[in-house]
């Protein structure tokens, strides 16, 4: 007999479809929710990308922090088989805490008892703004949907402490920005051969812009996505500022400088249109510090964990990465080599903390970025090739 009695959240007038809150609608294998925060300080001395998910149909329960300072990354890992009780947002000594649902949450990391210098941090975060929709995501490769996500976005402030390596750092108000991300859906995992879709519909080139941004008095999110040729399939540039609607500004396009022989991004201008005035708007990019999603955070193409995989009840995996070193940074995916081959790091999407300028305006965000293959507008033509 299956063990499918009601699960705690069952007591809530929460459902959206007639099954037990334990299960989603769909059977697809890859369905998710899942969070992901970002915290630094102003000066780009500390970058903090911690997050937390939850693969219903495959089992899994999985979270992650990486912190960043100079150029040593500590990372720490955790999975185990997903309960019940879908409140408990915990996973090994990593735990998210919702005190106040879309205003402030509570977000811990318990040291190795073992390590007096490992990763540990209290913090407490709280939204400046009202969360915000982001476009509803939807990719397909042939006629199979492989990401449908809908997610919203928000922007706030931290307060705490970080411990590692033998370092303190305090995360002051006022001085540190913190932005965060929930998204659920279908979005894959790996464990799945794509077989044909791969042969068929070989990925040529993909370019990703994601940014939002904190300013004292306002709030702007851009997003775009483009295929090898420019084409575009999503897009949205919104600025939010309590006490107005919120304004569409137009159709966001990136000029991006990036280091000489790299895909790096080291500053940028994303030109956008004010609807009031039906004139140009600057959003300024300088980058502080990076972070790239595969090293120790679990985002493709990592390749000692990745999210939603398996690894027994219990699993914790603490360590420390010198990004200085090739070696630290994993080989892209087979299905993106070329006859040339790659340097290190070159296709993963990276997390840019940075400081923007926006009509006068001085703001922090985070500067998301990847460019893999072919892009034509950016003069990219094929996985091998980088800026002059």
């Amino acid at each position: 007999m299956p063990d499918d009695r009601p699960v705690p959240l069952d007591e809530y007038p929460v459902h959206q479809v007639p099954l037990s809150m334990k299960h989603v609608a769909t059977g697809d294998r890859n369905a998710y929710d899942r969070c992901i925060f970002h915290l630094f300080d102003h000066s780009g001395r500390a970058l903090l990308i911690l997050g937390l998910g939850v693969y219903p149909n495959t089992g899994v329960i999985d979270a992650y922090a990486t912190l960043r300072t100079g150029d040593t990354l500590h990372a720490v890992r955790a999975s185990d088989a997903l309960g019940d009780d879908r409140s408990n947002l915990s996973v090994g000594p990593l735990r998210i805490t919702v005190e106040e649902p879309l205003r402030r949450l509570r977000l811990t990391c318990a040291a190795d008892p073992d390590d007096a210098d490992s990763l540990a941090y209290d913090i407490e975060w709280s939204a400046d703004f009202p969360a915000l929709w982001e476009p509803h995501h939807i990719q397909r490769r042939g006629g199979r949907l492989t990401l449908e996500g809908r997610r919203f976005v928000q922007a706030g402030g931290a307060a705490g402490v970080i411990r590692a390596g033998g370092d303190e750092i305090a995360v002051t108000a006022g001085e540190w920005t913190a932005t965060r991300d929930r998204s659920w859906g279908v979005r894959p995992i790996p464990g799945e051969a794509a077989g044909r879709l791969d042969e068929d519909f070989p990925t040529e080139g993909f370019h990703w812009i994601w940014c939002p941004v904190r300013f004292d008095d306002r709030f702007l999110m851009v997003i775009t996505q483009e295929d090898a040729d420019g084409y575009r399939t999503l897009n949205d540039a919104t600025l939010v500022r309590p006490g107005h609607p919120d304004r569409q500004l137009g159709w966001p396009q990136a000029d991006i400088t990036y280091r000489s022989g790299t895909r790096h991004p080291e500053r940028a201008v994303v030109h956008l249109m004010d609807p009031e005035s039906r004139g140009p708007l600057e959003l300024g990019v300088e980058t502080l510090t990076s972070l790239p999603l595969a090293v120790g955070a679990g985002y493709p193409p990592a390749d000692d964990w990745q999210h939603g995989t398996w690894r027994g009840r219990d699993w914790v995996d603490r360590r420390t990465y010198d990004l200085a070193e090739p070696a630290a940074h994993p080989p892209p995916s087979s299905q993106l080599r070329s006859s040339r081959g790659h340097p290190h790091a070159a296709y993963g999407v990276i997390d840019h903390a940075a400081r923007f300028t926006l009509d006068g305006r001085v703001g922090h965000g985070i500067f998301e970025h990847g460019t893999f293959g072919r892009h034509d507008p950016s003069g990219f033509a094929d996985f091998g090739s980088m800026a002059p």
